[in-house]
């Protein structure tokens, strides 16, 4: 409020309770509002009390809360570290095993080259075909003459599927 607004009020209180009622009115007023003060600070008061529990419950909590999540965490960090760890070591190894199988190979291809017709010296030909596995290059394919003919000999059932239907021929 301005200067102007509180004098018109006094005016307005001195016409309407006269000269003699303005030291009790201004006593009842400074007395009101030093209960209404009162009365706030001791609401305020009470609220903080009241508060002061919840709020130290709150940071209890937050504060546990947060030691659990740096625990996880730490906890996660190092397992995760530790698999890592672990696969590193399994990379490492497999390349250890690459590149030693790799310089095996490259020192036997180094080596003299054995000509695969004729067997090695203290060996028999019949040693060789004997380790050799069963089903070589040379027993499994056949020539093109030797499938032409088995194709020739060959002729189709009616529940066989066709492969050829508008080329067949009997």
């Amino acid at each position: 409020m301005s200067g102007q607004e509180i004098f018109v009020i006094i005016i307005v209180i001195l016409l309407l309770f006269g000269a003699d009622k303005l030291p009790e009115i201004a006593k009842g007023v400074s007395k009101g509002m030093r209960d209404f003060r009162k009365a706030t600070d001791d609401i305020r008061r009470e609220f903080e009390e009241s508060t002061s529990e919840i709020r130290k419950d709150l940071t209890d909590v937050t504060n546990s809360l947060t030691n659990d999540v740096n625990d996880i965490s730490q906890n996660i960090k190092k397992d995760a570290d530790e698999v890592a760890g672990n696969l590193r070591n399994d990379v490492n190894d497999f390349q250890n095993t690459i590149s030693s199988d790799l310089n095996e190979v490259k020192q036997n291809l180094e080596a003299e080259p054995v000509d695969s017709k004729q067997p090695q010296e203290g060996v028999s030909g019949e040693q060789v075909n004997a380790e050799a596995p069963e089903n070589t290059n040379n027993q499994v394919s056949q020539t093109a003459e030797d499938k032409g003919a088995a194709e020739s000999d060959y002729k189709r059932t009616i529940n066989e599927p066709d492969d050829n239907y508008y080329n067949y021929r009997d």
